[in-house]
């Protein structure tokens, strides 16, 4: 995925959807502004006063906020991708590029899937040529504590149904896999934040043991300017 953006430098993050910047002028003033932030997550580690946020903007008149916060490079020099519709975006690009391993025979993708009994949706559904249905559910991991990958960052009730949904999934025969977008560059393995959800920590183990497939891939970040190149590229292990 290809990202043209600007830099600023964050100021604060707040309302969960808003963060003020101050951008640096070509007349070296700075200039505050308002942006959206597309992350309804905690963000733990990935909004400090003083980190560098890199921007899209939108030529949608319509916006309120025409700039979006997209990548985070923090005061530790690691790189984040704070903007969680991007994981699907990564994923899909992913799957279809062949980078994945684990998806590389399939024939046919669907995004977005009702299914299940507890009115969800699946961000993928895939079909191979035996016409094997495969279930993908994304989960966006950008929590590092200490030398840790975690997820996830806050209690997720919807998190615990969807681990739910892919156990019916597996139970009925079909292909069930949570896959981990790993989108912070200090995170070389993810684990489930049992200090922080305990009870999603255990649906995960509990979805491992009756069939769901739970597998991770990191996101490469490279940049020249302004320009970046985010791809998921690596896999990385998931420890239960």
């Amino acid at each position: 995925m290809d990202f043209i953006l600007a830099p600023s430098t964050l100021i604060k993050r707040y309302k969960r959807f808003l963060a003020d910047v101050n951008i640096k002028n070509e007349d070296n003033t700075v200039t505050d502004i308002t942006m959206h932030c597309a992350n309804t997550g905690a963000m733990t580690g990935c909004a400090t006063p003083g980190d560098t946020v890199w921007f899209s903007t939108s030529d949608n008149l319509k916006r309120k906020y025409p700039n979006s916060w997209e990548l985070t490079l923090t005061q530790a020099q690691h790189w984040i991708c704070v903007n969680t519709i991007r994981a699907n975006q990564l994923t899909e690009e992913a799957i279809n590029q062949g980078n994945i391993s684990e998806f590389i025979q399939h024939t046919a993708l669907r995004r977005e899937v009702k299914y299940g009994d507890e009115n969800s949706k699946i961000d993928f559904h895939l079909l191979d040529q035996h016409g094997r249905e495969t279930f993908i559910e994304v989960k966006s991991v950008t929590l590092l504590e200490g030398q840790q990958g975690y997820f996830p960052d806050a209690v997720t009730l919807r998190g615990q149904k969807h681990l739910r949904e892919l156990m019916a999934m597996a139970a009925q025969g079909h292909r069930a896999v949570l896959l981990f977008a790993v989108l912070h560059s200090g995170i070389n393995d993810v684990q489930p934040a049992e200090h922080i959800d305990s009870e999603y920590a255990k649906l995960l183990r509990e979805a491992n043991q009756q069939g769901v497939e739970i597998i991770a891939y990191k996101a490469k970040f490279e940049k020249s300017e302004h320009n970046f190149i985010v791809t998921l590229h690596n896999k990385v292990p998931v420890i239960l």
